[in-house]
């Protein structure tokens, strides 16, 4: 088998869809943030504004307070966000840990690929509530696979969708649970403390087996210090 070139491998088609409840939102996870990213980037540029103003960046205490099994998030600032892939931002703090693990992935025979990384709570209202509109589902339906906005672990930069770079049917789908990707990251995420964030376990937000979150500095304990406990009570 010839040696695989990670760089070259296409962004998900998202050809193979066999869950149609995910279908609408892969295909505004992976076009959204690019337009929205292009946009953002344009209106700085013009502007000469250095980061993203936003609300909800600098309040000191955010309730734990849940919404439809969801806890709440601040925005981090883009200032504090590096590209991982042209079109992916990732917090700066876990840029280097996300790409050593894939590296030492890649040793073993296996190929990580970056999915999904920040999304501003502007751009999470827009797949909330269009998937939404679109879909006639009620707030409740929706939030079992996207958070609303102001609580989805994607605003902090420190969370990352992974797909198997071998097995792009299974972007975004629980079958990516089958994939070696998947088997590796189970057995060898926690190394790069990098955790699973919606597990089989938890019953208020669908599993996702593709969605990991970092928790290696004490920047990023903080901001999940709620959901562990969560988890510790249940």
């Amino acid at each position: 088998m010839e040696p695989i070139n990670i760089e070259n491998i296409k962004v998900a088609e998202r050809k193979h869809l066999k869950n149609d409840k995910y279908k609408i939102l892969k295909v505004l996870i992976l076009t959204i943030p690019t337009l929205g990213f292009i946009s953002l980037i344009a209106f700085l540029g013009k502007n000469n504004i250095s980061f993203y103003k936003n609300p909800l960046i600098g309040i000191d205490n955010i309730k734990d307070d849940k919404i439809l099994g969801h806890l709440p998030y601040r925005e981090t600032s883009l200032e504090d966000l590096v590209a991982i892939t042209p079109d992916i931002l990732v917090h700066k703090k876990m840029y280097k840990p996300l790409l050593n693990m894939r590296d030492e992935a890649k040793k073993d025979g296996v190929y990580l690929v970056f999915l999904s990384g920040f999304r501003s709570i502007e751009l999470q209202n827009e797949i909330f509530y269009s998937l939404k509109s679109i879909r006639s589902q009620i707030a409740m339906e929706r939030a079992r696979v996207s958070a609303p906005p102001g609580y989805s672990e994607h605003s902090t930069g420190f969370a990352i969708d992974i797909g198997d770079a071998l097995k792009r049917e299974t972007d975004f789908e629980v079958e990516f649970e089958n994939t070696s990707a998947f088997k590796w990251l189970k057995k060898n995420a926690a190394k790069y403390h990098f955790k699973l964030s919606f597990d089989k376990e938890q019953k208020a937000v669908d599993y996702e087996p593709w969605h990991w979150r970092y928790e290696g500095n004490i920047e990023a304990l903080k901001i999940f210090e709620a959901s562990n406990r969560e988890r510790l009570k249940s």
